[in-house]
């Protein structure tokens, strides 16, 4: 028996360590614990069974960390009434239109080796990133590879990216045991201040240098500090002609910036009725051709419009010859050019303070469109795909997700260009130019090699706004004006383009709207409500009934630059 004890020792010192080792890779057994091992079961479930509706829970949100697990998911369920904001910036150089065979293959090797993935946690921030690009078909094999590789990969980049505070849980315990003294009394609740009331406090302030970093070394000079706020004004006018982003971002500077920034109307209204942002750039009417020519005598439809520019003028006199009326001159297409410029000009004028308050507030809240960027829509649906006898499938039949991308790019001079594609935004955005429409259009056969030979499907056109308080029905069917409509009644947006051969012309009816959170930035959203086909030969309308339709988001595109 003495030499069982040694024995049955050896094998106790075995068993705890086992447990202790089992223990410690399980965690702490808490329902929040068994709720994520459920919930991560679920998702590995969904995953392996190609249901692309399901969705996976979400951790806190973080703004400076990578995306939570349910926020490309949000991309994915755009009704009309959602207010989340899927467009994205491409920052990088646009690249050229043609690029020799050694190049993108060296590129492609390089591209390859940056993204090679090792473990299940680059697997799925690989499949998260893919998810939020839309690319749902790479981001199901990749959600399969890295909970093959690790069942509980969720767990671990939950625990990566948003790790518990740990530290936090002492110090309450310690705050709940201390006693709390009699004679301590609630302090009074500190009124808040409105934005007004803040940005009031702020006129008196001046622009202070900068703290030097090491004490006791001299304070650096601040020239803009000693400027008049005449010069400084004038100043902070220049540079929202040049970007008005860059002027919003002058508030994050000092609190005087920030005063002068929200609170110059002067340099908000040259804004507002500039060409460069504003809404003198905007068209009311069509300003080309379908093609990107003159326009022709059929798209002559404001002969309306402007008779009754003229009897406005005409009102406003105090004699009028009748047989002069008669014998009226026709008005060349640069004088009535300059007419419209003018009635819009004074359009705007009338909406501040009747309708806008203040010109900060037109030009946010006012339907515009932008030039700097492309608008995107991600379509991803689900269907069935055909049965094969040599291909063992669950079920009988595969199931195909599909994606494919919408692009819409418009140009200051009233024309655009449409795209419908299944390359991604990264392969498309940067060739959305007029030169590479022209490049690839109608190209023989070995310009289908290029980066941009995308572009050969792309289709010209133009576009207008509804003009201040013309409130268009969308749609032949009458839908009417939805949620979120504008005050001024200048939000739908009609587009027409080229169609399948010459004798075919396709029609879009828009809503501009705003997505994102309030403080965001604006007109970021098209909301497609028809779509429709035009036969010029026999003058017959169809509609294109979408079953998956999605809105437009605006995604910037720097080598855009201004949209010029």
């Amino acid at each position: 028996m003495a030499s069982d004890d040694p024995l049955d020792t050896e094998l106790e010192s075995f068993r705890k360590q086992w447990l202790s080792d089992l223990q410690s890779q399980r965690g702490p057994q808490s329902p929040i614990h068994h709720r994520r091992q459920s919930r991560g079961r679920q998702h590995d479930t969904s995953q392996q069974s190609l249901s692309s509706s399901s969705t996976r829970p979400g951790p806190p949100k973080n703004t400076n960390g990578p995306p939570s697990p349910t926020a490309a998911r949000r991309a994915l369920i755009l009704d009309e009434g959602t207010d989340y904001l899927g467009g994205r910036s491409f920052d990088e150089p646009a690249p050229p239109l043609t690029i020799p065979s050694e190049t993108r293959t060296l590129h492609a090797s390089e591209n390859s080796k940056e993204k090679k993935l090792v473990s299940a946690l680059d697997y799925y921030e690989e499949a998260m990133e893919k998810e939020s690009q839309g690319n749902m078909g790479d981001s199901l094999q990749l959600y399969r590879k890295a909970y093959k590789m690790d069942h509980g990969v969720e767990r671990r980049y939950r625990e990566k990216h948003f790790p518990a505070a740990a530290s936090k849980a002492p110090a309450v315990q310690a705050q709940v045991t201390a006693p709390i003294p009699a004679s301590s009394a609630d302090p009074e609740p500190v009124p808040i201040k409105t934005f007004s009331e803040l940005l009031s406090g702020f006129a008196a302030l001046q622009i202070d240098p900068a703290v030097p970093d090491v004490e006791g070394e001299p304070v650096l000079p601040c020239p803009i500090a000693n400027l008049p706020d005449e010069l400084l004004t004038h100043i902070l006018h220049d540079v929202a002609v040049a970007d008005i982003a860059e002027y919003v971002r002058l508030s994050l500077v000092c609190k005087r910036l920030a005063y002068l920034v929200a609170s110059e109307q002067r340099i908000w209204r040259r804004v507002c009725i500039g060409p460069e942002f504003g809404f003198a750039g905007m068209h009311y009417r069509w300003n080309t051709g379908i093609e990107w020519g003159p326009l022709s005598s059929s798209d002559s439809e404001d002969g309306d419009d402007e008779q009754g520019e003229q009897d406005e003028q005409d009102e406003g006199s105090t004699a009028i010859v009748s047989d002069l009326d008669a014998e009226r001159r026709p008005l060349s297409p640069r004088e009535r050019m300059q007419r419209r410029q003018a009635r819009e000009y004074a359009m705007t004028l009338s909406l501040t303070p009747s309708v806008y308050p203040t010109w900060k507030k037109m030009f946010r809240n006012r339907p515009r469109i932008r030039f700097d960027g492309c608008y995107i829509s991600t379509v991803n649906y689900v269907r069935s795909g055909q049965a094969s006898t040599n291909q063992l499938t669950w079920g009988g039949a595969p199931i195909l997700l599909v994606t494919y991308y919408r692009y819409l790019r418009f140009f200051r001079d009233g024309s655009l260009i449409s795209l419908l594609a299944s390359d991604p935004p990264a392969d498309v955005v940067y060739y959305m130019t007029r030169d590479a429409v022209r490049l690839h259009r109608d190209a023989a056969a070995q310009h289908h090699h290029l980066p941009g030979a995308v572009m050969r499907l792309a289709h010209r056109g133009r576009w207008k706004l509804s003009p201040p308080g013309h409130g268009a029905v969308v749609g032949a069917g009458g839908g009417g004006r939805g949620r979120g409509a504008a005050p001024s009644g200048d939000d739908e947006l009609a587009v027409e383009t080229e169609g399948v051969g010459s004798k075919y012309v396709f029609k879009m009816d828009l809503q501009v709207r705003s997505a994102g959170k309030s403080t965001a930035s604006r007109n970021n959203k098209l909301v497609l409500y028809g779509f429709y086909s035009y036969n010029k030969l026999t003058e017959d309308w169809a509609e294109f009934v979408l079953k998956n339709n999605k809105p437009f988001f605006f995604s910037r595109v720097r080598s855009y630059g201004l949209g010029d």
